[in-house]
């Protein structure tokens, strides 16, 4: 009878110990509502973020350098294709990609304010993986492309920038999504506008119907 009733707690034991080190998402999608692990984001829901509070989008003319274009106002929109179970990979759809331009001013010599930006080329494809790597790819033979016009004080110039693609980072702490100097190249333009452009912002928090977006 004891080693009956030792050889139940040590398999008790083991089977809490198991509970413990499996993740509670092991079982549940990729992304979630409620918290990790928790409810799964149907596929064709959407899912919008703004730029974190307080923070500012930047597009400027170096990785280490603050010249170029700054805006406190951006939002993204996307809907999930699919939403698989975790460790996995979910993807979504881009379908906008927004920015106020009286939210934006740049200290670019020669420039007094900006007029838009405009992503152009949408949708995006957007892949999020269980360990928070989200990649951001244009549509087979397109490229992702950014569109600034800007006010000089010889008139109006507008500035195309391009990337093959973009990587940010999600976290959980705050639902965010961070892209961290993510090289664009000037396509087109007047010598006024850089010949490199370093896009840095972080949205959050990610929403579904105004719950926020966990990765699992």
């Amino acid at each position: 009878m004891r080693t009956r009733s030792v050889l139940t707690l040590a398999g008790a034991a083991t089977a809490l110990a198991l509970a413990v080190a499996t993740p509670a998402s092991a079982d549940g999608a990729v992304l979630t509502t409620g918290g990790a692990g928790g409810t799964a984001v149907a596929v064709g829901d959407t899912l919008t973020a703004p730029l974190a509070s307080g923070t500012s989008a930047t597009l400027y003319s170096s990785a280490t350098g603050t010249s170029g274009v700054s805006c406190t106002s951006s939002q993204f929109t996307a809907s999930v294709t699919a939403n698989p179970a975790a460790p996995g990979t979910a993807t979504e759809s881009v379908s906008g990609h927004t920015f106020d331009a009286s939210s934006c001013t740049s200290n670019v010599l020669g420039v007094t304010g900006v007029s838009s930006i405009t992503v152009d080329n949408l949708p995006y494809t957007a892949t999020v993986a269980s360990d928070g790597t989200l990649a951001v790819s244009p549509a087979s033979g397109s490229t992702i492309q950014t569109t600034v016009k800007l006010k000089t004080l010889l008139g109006s110039i507008t500035c195309v920038y391009q990337a093959a693609a973009l990587t940010g980072k999600t976290d959980n702490s705050d639902s965010s999504i961070t892209f961290t100097n993510q090289q664009f190249t000037k396509s087109s333009g007047s010598s006024l506008c850089f010949a490199n452009g370093y896009f840095t912002a972080k949205y959050a928090p990610v929403t579904d119907g105004g719950a926020q977006v966990y990765v699992n």
